[in-house]
């Protein structure tokens, strides 16, 4: 087991090797605008997750991770001469659907804002359903001499 600050480290690495073999070495025309978000090693350092986002629609995902599971040969031996471990992590790639995520969190932002404006455009000019001060005043104490109690 190694330490997670080198782990850390080597999937940082490993994140701007990929990266770069993208953008400089993979020329698969079914790749499409590919950026690598985030990549996460184990803590033995044999299986490397690498986390990604394709800009476009739905076909050009699924070219994109047909393209990458093709080049993952020629991207793992890459990995391997340039971190220099002992043993090459297998490499997984994972789309990243934290742009989705965030946009469907904004929608519905949207439209809690929007029912927030309808009920409080209903509000207005509305009078409360019991009485104007529904709480209680507190109840006011006698005097003493009234009671005729003495002590």
């Amino acid at each position: 087991m190694v330490d997670a600050a080198r782990a850390r480290k080597i999937a940082d690495r490993i994140q701007r090797i990929v990266a770069e073999m993208l953008d400089r070495r993979i020329k698969d025309p079914r790749l499409g605008f590919v950026t690598v978000t985030d990549a996460r090693i184990t803590a033995d350092l044999r299986d490397a997750t690498v986390y990604y986002t394709v800009f476009g629609s739905a076909e050009d995902r699924s070219a994109s991770a047909a393209a990458l599971e093709s080049a993952k040969g020629l991207i793992r031996s890459e990995v391997g001469r340039q971190t220099g471990i002992r043993h090459t992590p297998s490499l997984t790639f994972v789309i990243d659907e934290v742009q989705e995520n965030a946009q469907h969190i904004e929608e519905l932002l949207v439209q809690a804002r929007r029912s927030d404006a309808e009920v409080a455009e209903r509000a207005t000019g509305a009078s409360p359903a019991g009485e104007a001060d529904p709480y209680k005043a507190p109840r006011e104490i006698e005097d003493d001499e009234d009671d005729g109690d003495e002590k």
